[in-house]
């Protein structure tokens, strides 16, 4: 059952910008903390942009030239991307996080989108 449904990636020059989306069903995304990671070849997965509260975003290393934001209307959370870096190539995954002791608690990943940066 496929709970979060990513699109957007692709190849890109440096300097360029790319949206990435992520659509959930209702009630995931009105109940889990919506979240993009990122994980490059040989590298451990990491932290992108999350919804840490209403109002308040947490941001990896990217904060200046990434941003995240929401459509309620459409449950879709969305990463916009500018002045992207070849380090920035990275397959990048949505996360909707419902930790213990939420019940029910889950943490389910998107399939994962490719974003290759390069000339």
């Amino acid at each position: 059952q496929v709970q979060l449904v990513e699109s957007g990636g692709g190849l890109v020059q440096p300097g360029g910008s790319l949206r990435l989306s992520c659509a959930a069903s209702t009630s995931i995304f009105m109940s889990a903390t919506m979240g993009w990671y990122r994980q490059a070849p040989g590298k451990q997965r990491e932290l992108v942009a999350r919804f840490a509260s209403a109002n308040t975003t947490d941001y990896g290393a990217v904060k200046d030239r990434f941003t995240m934001s929401r459509d309620n209307a459409k449950n879709t959370v969305y990463l916009q991307m500018n002045n992207l870096k070849p380090e920035d190539t990275a397959v990048y995954y949505c996360n909707a996080n419902r930790p213990w002791p939420a019940i029910p608690s889950y943490s389910y990943w998107g399939q994962g989108t490719q974003v290759t940066v390069s000339s």
